[in-house]
């Protein structure tokens, strides 16, 4: 039997997410980057098989530009409504070109 799969969407953002509350609750931050990038290298994987190389490239940019642009954010905006906004853009950003290629 097949097991579901998670939308790379779902795995970006929840990386986002996790990834800062990991660090935020066990006040290692070197342990909340790895749950970041371990949600970022499966994320990875799924943009490249559902919209190929390049879009896999670019949604991973994205994705490490949402976690360096979630900290100025976070100045203006607080810590966790930072990291919602990043994570939703992320989110859309990989829902729409994996959509656009048909899967």
């Amino acid at each position: 039997m097949a097991r579901p799969r998670v939308p790379a969407a779902a795995v970006a953002a929840g990386g986002l997410v996790g990834g800062y509350g990991v660090a935020r609750w066990t006040r290692q931050r070197p342990l909340g980057g790895v749950a970041l990038a371990a949600a970022g290298a499966v994320a990875a994987r799924q943009w490249h098989r559902d919209a190929g190389p390049k879009a896999a490239a670019g949604l991973s940019a994205a994705y490490v530009a949402a976690f360096a642009g979630s900290h100025p954010l976070a100045k203006k905006v607080g810590a966790w409504p930072a990291v919602f906004t990043v994570a939703a853009g992320v989110a859309l950003a990989s829902w729409t070109v994996t959509r656009r290629r048909g899967h």
